[in-house]
């Protein structure tokens, strides 16, 4: 590689590792002057509260860093400030189990989700989690308003709807035993142009016709009674009339079961800013204003907006079913994508198969569960994760929702709260989960530990803190207003004057702290390294603990810590790098003496004092008399599969690298070698000459090179 582009690519390496040690240590970053301030940097971070944790010249914020680097640095665990959340869940009523035709229950006896009520404790970065148990329970109560268009052109639609009361309530009865229907219409704002004859009635915003009844027949007999009316453009005010319909609950007659809204009509809508065309700029308030069940304020208040709709449909737990015309179907698709929990249906010319379009309806919004929560406190985050049928999993915003659910089924949502912080208050906080459309919840409250416990054993105005200017807790002073320095010794006025930097130069030299630090009282205060695990230390910031020597690219050898600039080892280890071992045992020979008592041990490794002496202990002499002797047998085996070791050669001679050759003059020299080398001449049992050299070589490796055939001619006749 091109030296310059590996210096560049070493030089980023370090800088990113540097970089991402800074980014990653959050403890650190944080700079905390107290132990609270300090766990609410993050999960890792702790608090040395030993009041002797400090090393001259390290600033109070050193106490709060990573668990282990605590530890390493020498605080013991019990002087650790480390506090974890918790989770208590108080009201865990079980989902029932309840079949149709079961005796009936109230509504409030019916219970869809477990657990309904629990208490967090919240400790910065760190979450807590539960579980949340859905299950759709059987024959539960339904509450339907229709709420349709009486524009002229839908007049052929009322003829069919005036016995949607008792033909709905049949086909409700194959789900639920207590069934209620009302009945509302609308048509424009009074102040909008309208036009009218014999017909026609006065054009309306909203008339509440029917409250909630389980009497069908007065739902047919009301709504027969009822007329048509007249405007001159195509949308409609029916936006007023939901809004109504979802904040008069009284008047309306909603129970605490599923809630659903019919909004029947063949025309598109009006929404929040045309109100002007009648002269109306005052934004809809979102309030009930209904007088003998008619809204009376259609000319003061603007058309709501969608997002305020969306709002108080799911404040009121209102699921909503449009039912327009295939006309105008694809606007009311886009309306339904920015209403949770509603759906669209094709409604026929005449509202024919007005019952079909709902039944259908009502399937697909109650097969589907979507969690949603109330406003978070700043800082607090959530997370879901759905288990739903058949093992499908999900997380994101996926893991709000399971679909496909039958009655009965059972359903599964992991949820877990997370706190960056604590709010500015520090107080409890509620927060709400529920499932869509749904009038049951988990109320969640919210505790934050934004205190260390040693903080209750703070001591204020403490004589340890300079005469008083300051409160003493967990091993440091958290000095008072316009007091600063370690123990609030300085005015924060005075933290730097010429007279205090004189006690800040070493040896009365011109170097304030060793330009490493900061002058801060009359004491130097040490800057921080980007490399979280890298500090300078001593009364003048003239230490450090990573310019020490390296052994094997490692700070002292990896067996030691390095205290300003000098390396000190772990037991066993000496040396400027720590990189000479004490340990003997790897010089022990199997005579048990030291390199075999040829020898001394230097650092765990044999100094052999006769050079002909070879081995990690000295144990072998390729060149002494007997070598060849010695060897003979197992070369035999190993190269001809002759002599006497021949049936045990595997197991006694494979102690050595054999390596066969053609002939003698391939046999490596003395000369050619860096190491000693024995040539060796000996006979086999055929009374052969075969021919090898026997050498150690400078990887401590025994090895043998053998000719590959042997001679020819008997011994003694060559």
């Amino acid at each position: 590689m091109n030296l310059k582009l590996l210096f560049i690519s070493t030089f980023l390496g370090v800088f990113c590792y540097s970089n991402a040690q800074k980014e990653g240590n959050e403890c650190i970053n944080a700079n905390a002057k107290y132990c609270g301030e300090c766990i609410q940097a993050g999960a890792k971070c702790g608090w040395c509260k030993d009041p002797n944790f400090l090393k001259q010249g390290e600033t109070v914020s050193t106490r709060c860093d990573e668990l282990q680097s605590l530890i390493k640095r020498g605080c013991a665990e019990a002087e650790i400030e480390n506090p974890h959340g918790t989770h208590k869940i108080i009201k865990d009523k079980p989902v029932t189990n309840r079949s149709k035709g079961a005796e009936k229950l109230k509504p409030e006896d019916i219970t869809q989700i477990q657990p309904q009520k629990l208490s967090l404790t919240l400790r910065s970065g760190e979450p807590q989690s539960f579980n949340l148990k859905f299950k759709r329970a059987e024959d539960y109560p339904i509450d339907l308003y229709y709420l349709m268009d009486l524009s002229y052109s839908m007049k052929d639609d009322l003829e069919n709807v005036k016995n949607l009361g008792t033909s709905l309530r049949v086909e409700m009865s194959k789900i639920t035993s207590d069934f209620r229907i009302g009945f509302g219409s609308f048509v424009e704002k009074t102040v909008m142009p309208y036009i009218s004859d014999q017909n026609c009635t006065s054009p309306f915003s909203y008339k509440n016709v029917l409250k909630l009844t389980e009497d069908g027949k007065k739902f047919n007999t009301l709504v027969g009674q009822q007329h048509i009316s007249g405007n001159l453009d195509s949308p409609e005010g029916g936006f007023d009339a939901i809004m109504q319909v979802a904040v008069c609950g009284e008047q309306i007659g909603w129970r605490n079961v599923t809630r659903l809204l019919v909004f029947s009509t063949d025309a598109g809508f009006h929404f929040a800013g045309d109100g002007k065309l009648g002269g109306i700029v005052l934004p809809n308030d979102g309030k009930c204003h209904l007088e003998n069940n008619v809204y009376t304020m259609s000319h003061y208040y603007d058309y709501p907006s969608i997002a305020h709709l969306v709002q108080k449909l799911s404040d009121n737990n209102i699921q909503t079913i449009f039912a327009v015309t295939e006309e105008f179907q694809p606007v009311y698709q886009e309306l339904k994508n920015l209403i949770p929990k509603s759906a669209v249906g094709t409604l026929s010319a005449n509202s024919s198969n007005v019952i079909n379009l709902i039944i259908d309806a009502y399937n697909s919004l109650s097969s589907e569960v979507i969690l949603e929560n109330s406003k978070l406190p700043e800082g607090v985050t959530i997370a879901y994760t759905s288990h739903c049928k058949n093992g499908v999993v999900s997380e994101g915003e996926n893991g709000r929702k399971c679909s496909n659910i039958s009655i009965g089924d059972e359903v599964m949502f992991s949820i877990s709260v997370t706190s960056k912080g604590c709010p500015k208050q520090g107080k409890p906080e509620t927060i709400k989960i529920k499932p869509l459309g749904f009038t049951e919840e988990v109320e969640i409250t919210l505790n934050f530990i934004c205190e260390c416990e040693c903080h209750k054993e703070g001591v204020k105005n403490s004589p340890k803190c300079h005469f008083g200017n300051g409160t003493y807790e967990c091993g440091a002073c958290k000095c008072n207003e316009g007091r600063v320095g370690r123990k609030c010794e300085c005015s924060s006025n005075d933290v730097a004057t010429e007279d205090m930097d004189r006690t800040c130069r070493k040896d009365n030299g011109t170097d304030i702290c060793s330009n490493n630090g900061d002058c801060v009282c009359g004491t130097c205060e040490c800057k921080k390294r980007d490399n979280p695990e890298e500090r300078y230390s001593g009364p003048y910031c003239e230490c450090d603990n990573f310019n020490c020597d390296r052994s094997g690219n490692k700070l002292c050898g990896g067996h030691g810590r390095c205290e300003c600039r000098v390396c000190i080892c772990d037991p066993m280890w000496t040396g400027s790098a720590c990189d000479c071992s004490l340990d003997n045992s790897t010089c022990m020979a199997t005579n048990k003496q030291i390199c075999n008592g040829r020898g001394t041990c230097e650092c765990g490794i044999c100094k052999c004092t006769n050079p002909k002496f070879q081995g990690p202990t000295c144990e072998t002499c390729p060149t002494c008399p007997g070598v060849c002797v010695e060897h003979k047998e197992c070369v035999q085996c190993r190269a001809f599969g002759t002599g006497e070791k021949k049936d045990t050669c595997e197991q006694d001679c494979s102690y050595f690298h054999l390596i066969k050759v053609k002939d003698r003059d391939k046999l490596p020299q003395p000369n050619d070698a860096s190491y000693p080398l024995m040539h060796c001449k000996e006979r086999d049992t055929n009374d052969c000459w075969f021919y090898y050299t026997y050498a150690v070589n400078n990887n401590t490796e025994k090895e043998v090179h053998v000719v590959e055939t042997q001679g020819k001619q008997k011994a003694g006749l060559t």
